[in-house]
């Protein structure tokens, strides 16, 4: 349960201790529930899940002000409108002792990839049929068994890297033709540069050497010659090899602009400094100002 400290010390609960059962006409929603939100995939998913297992996380709710007998729908707009889809007029609710006007939701991460494979594992293990998990999830049973095997072939390192990130499902079909340590690189080189895209993945296989393939026979990208790869894998490797140079000065780097910066600031701030400038050297001035104003380089 949500809990923050007062300003005693003391820790308050964020939710009341009880569920409540409330009219859903009584709810006050902060938003509406569009017709393109009812087309989407993830309306089809929440509302396949009710219908097969009902809720598994109860609307978010806050008391009302100006009125005792209404709550404010602070998270849960699409649960609520699919219950009333299919005429519930009542829902469990936990109530918020924080009234704050935003959606809970912003401040929770989606589920990853490999958090949702573990827990349809997880599922399977206590004894959910394939079939009523993939009703849930709004799945097919063929895409679901992709995300039981996904990470047949990923080296544990890898995974545990990426296990939080939101890495798109194609990427682990070109991890799968690295070695692990190779693997564990191209992770982390992830990571590093927060792409997560199957592109990205394959544009990290096209740089690996053949060594560090699984296979190393045939070609590791169609329509490429050999000549062609081989030039992509010494280009992809002087990147990286720039890139972890960069990355090991660029703490030194960004301390330098932000003195450098703060030292500019000031000085810009001193009339007599600006207009000597200004009357001599108008070009330093002008650079001056723009080093003054990068955004991103504050202490």
């Amino acid at each position: 349960m949500t809990s923050r400290k007062d300003a005693q010390g003391e820790v308050e609960l964020g939710f009341e201790r009880k569920s409540v059962r409330i009219p859903i006409a009584t709810l006050r929603p902060l938003h509406a529930v569009t017709p393109a939100i009812k087309k989407s995939r993830k309306y089809s998913q929440i509302e396949s899940s009710i219908r097969e297992i009902g809720i598994i996380e109860p609307p978010v709710v806050a008391k009302c002000r100006d009125d005792a007998k209404a709550y404010l729908l602070l998270d849960g707009h699409v649960r609520v409108d699919v219950l009333k889809g299919m005429g519930e007029t009542e829902v469990t609710c936990l109530v918020s002792t924080d009234d704050e006007g935003f959606t809970y939701n912003k401040r929770v991460n989606r589920l990853a990839i490999i958090q949702e494979h573990k827990m349809i594992l997880k599922a399977i293990e206590r004894g959910a049929p394939e079939a009523k998990i993939a009703a849930a999830l709004n799945l097919d049973i063929n895409t679901l068994r992709n995300k039981i095997r996904l990470l047949d072939g990923i080296c544990p390192e890898a995974a545990d890297l990426l296990k939080d990130r939101h890495v798109a499902g194609n990427a682990f079909t070109e991890f799968r033709k690295m070695k692990p340590l190779r693997q564990i690189e191209a992770a982390e080189l992830m990571i590093a540069m927060n792409k997560y895209t199957g592109s990205y993945a394959r544009a990290l296989l096209a740089a690996t050497s053949k060594d560090q393939l699984v296979k190393t026979s045939g070609p590791k990208m169609k329509g490429l010659t050999e000549e062609q790869m081989a030039l992509m894998e010494r280009e992809a490797s002087n990147l990286e090899r720039e890139f972890k140079i960069a990355e090991q000065s660029y703490g030194t780097d960004h301390l330098d602009l932000v003195l450098a910066k703060g030292y500019l600031a000031k000085l810009l701030r001193n009339a007599r400094a600006t207009r000597f400038l200004n009357n001599h050297h108008q070009e330093i001035l002008n650079e001056f100002r723009k080093i003054a104003e990068v955004e991103g380089a504050s202490a």
